[in-house]
């Protein structure tokens, strides 16, 4: 809960320069423990760990040239996009059980490259930026010590600095 209050906070600071910002709603069975994955400039890339052929068990943002903490568990391959400097994150879609994991993430770029992982089972999702200036930001959610149990996304101006804070509790 102080990881979200404290997001919050960064997020009507930048508001109050004038920059955008939406919020996709977590999708996800909501249990285990809390997780905000941010940082300072845009994201260049993003890590997903997929359980064989079953659920998503960790993720992880690059902001720049570093890497935030894992969320979740490294379980199987390591799936990465690297952006180009001229390209960033503005869809989410995937699979997702109601009462346990994420089971697919696919996310797509304004380049018109995707990067898909896991499996297209499950209840259907899709987040997107609510504003054509806007990217992905932040992605939070909840997670267990067997992988991810909900995700949510934040979209915002790409030129506003949000913070770097990666946070669980």
């Amino acid at each position: 809960m102080l990881s979200l209050l404290l997001l919050l906070a960064l997020c009507s600071s930048a508001l109050a320069d004038g920059a955008t910002y939406s919020f996709s709603p977590s999708v996800g069975s909501g249990t285990g423990t809390s997780y905000s994955l941010s940082g300072t400039g845009k994201i260049t890339a993003v890590r997903v760990y997929e359980a064989a052929n079953a659920y998503i068990s960790g993720i992880q943002l690059r902001f720049g040239g570093i890497w935030t903490n894992l969320i979740g568990r490294k379980l199987g391959s390591a799936m990465d996009l690297e952006l180009r400097d001229d390209e960033h994150i503005h869809q989410i879609s995937g699979k997702y059980h109601p009462s346990n994991y994420i089971y697919q993430l696919i996310f797509y770029t304004s380049a018109g490259r995707s990067l898909i992982v896991g499996q297209p089972i499950q209840n259907s999702f899709n987040m997107y930026t609510a504003r054509k200036n806007e990217q992905l930001i932040i992605l939070s959610g909840r997670f267990n010590s067997a992988g991810i149990t909900a995700i949510a996304a934040h979209w915002g101006s790409p030129d506003v600095d949000y913070g770097n804070v990666t946070t669980s509790s």
